[in-house]
């Protein structure tokens, strides 16, 4: 049973004690940020600093221009940190220490691009674009995250990718203050949620449906909270897995090119309308292994496990023991995830956790070493 603790590249270089906190919390390997959206993040047990303002979405690599060169669309440079390539340089640290490294990427959840090319975004059925997600029916936003994959684990020390927004992002998760939530339905969501840009309306077309139509059927959904007829559904569900899985699929290519032999897991949930930074799977697009989301203690959670496994691969829980969660619910929470047949478990965040909340890394992680246990 393995427990891997998610941390960004700031919270490794600069403090010795990292590594040491890791041996004592029994971690022996870290999920780290190579590609991240924009974030103002807590860093409490940091000698240097308090917080870090990314503000917005980098590659903590060197942005190559023999890579970029000619694209309208490339990754931002992290001025807030020091190391040219904190990536590497953390991973390395990292490694030297005996810890695994897992790079994480993430890769259609980016402010920057989306702002600067919204006709790339992702349009909700009011024609209003959702700048912090790219919509992967696109080309060149295929092309952008598979590049994107690759340069984050290029020779690195890195024995596997987490890919994170590897599809559809919707209404949620916008990244900065967002003061929607709980404006609509769960069913209104899901229908702000679909793309409507150029690209998915001739996703529409080519299935023999009208795009104005389907907009039209969506606005109405949102507005009357309904649901639109069962051909739309399905043509809405389809161009976006087709696209999803087209993206997903050269991203992996391009990663294993870049990194031969490693392993490959995909952020992702059962349900395949979920959109975000875990969207909605029908196939498991040549991964070896999924994580799902199980934040929100509860049955909901379990159950995802079981239902992502269907799909013929190892599944990881994905857990915070950041607040609200409460320290006191969540052995139990995690030991109904590993009952239901979760292979492993992800626990978020070791760099944003306070010295109290260091104490819960510890005991889930002691716990779930004993669950494995013969």
């Amino acid at each position: 049973m393995k427990v891997s603790a998610h941390a960004f590249c700031w919270d490794v270089v600069g403090d010795p004690s990292f590594r040491s906190r890791l041996v004592d919390g029994g971690i022996g390997s870290v999920t780290l940020a190579a590609a991240y959206h924009a974030t103002r993040a807590a860093t409490p047990l940091h000698p240097a600093h308090q917080t870090v303002d990314a503000r917005h979405a980098a590659l903590y690599r060197p942005r190559r221009p023999s890579t970029w060169r000619g694209r309208r669309l490339f990754p931002g440079v992290p001025e807030w940190v020091t190391s040219a390539d904190s990536f590497l340089e953390a991973s390395t640290s990292l490694t030297d220490a005996g810890v695994a490294v897992t790079a994480w990427v993430v890769l259609a959840h980016d402010s920057r691009l989306g702002y600067l090319y919204p006709d790339v975004a992702v349009t909700n059925c009011f024609g209003e674009p959702y700048p912090y997600a790219l919509c992967p029916a696109h080309e060149e936003v295929a092309e952008y995250a598979a590049t994107l994959a690759a340069e984050a684990v290029r020779a690195t020390p890195a024995v596997a990718v987490s890919l994170e927004s590897a599809g559809q992002m919707g209404l949620a998760h916008a990244g900065c203050h967002d003061k929607a939530e709980g404006g609509w339905s769960d069913n209104a969501s899901r229908w702000l949620s679909v793309c409507c840009c150029r690209a998915c309306r001739a996703g529409w077309a080519a299935q023999n449906l009208n795009a104005d139509q389907v907009v039209t059927a969506l606005r109405r959904a949102v507005r009357e909270d309904g649901t639109p007829d069962a051909r739309v559904m399905e043509a809405v569900l389809t161009t976006r897995h087709a696209a999803a899985e087209a993206l997903r699929g050269r991203v992996v290519a391009a990663v294993r090119e870049a990194a031969p032999g490693i392993a490959v897991m995909l952020h992702a949930q059962p349900d395949p309308w979920a959109t975000g930074p875990s969207p909605g799977l029908r196939t498991g697009a040549g991964a070896d292994a999924l994580l799902t989301p199980a934040w929100r203690v509860g049955p909901a959670a379990v159950r995802a496990v079981p239902e992502l496994a269907a799909f013929g691969l190892p599944v990881s829980a994905y857990v915070t023991v950041l607040p609200p969660a409460d320290p006191a619910d969540l052995d139990a929470h995690v030991r109904a995830l590993v009952d239901a047949g979760a292979s492993g478990v992800n626990l978020y965040h070791l760099g944003l956790a306070s010295a109290d909340r260091q104490r819960t890394f510890r005991s889930l992680s002691t716990m779930v070493a004993t669950l494995g246990e013969p």
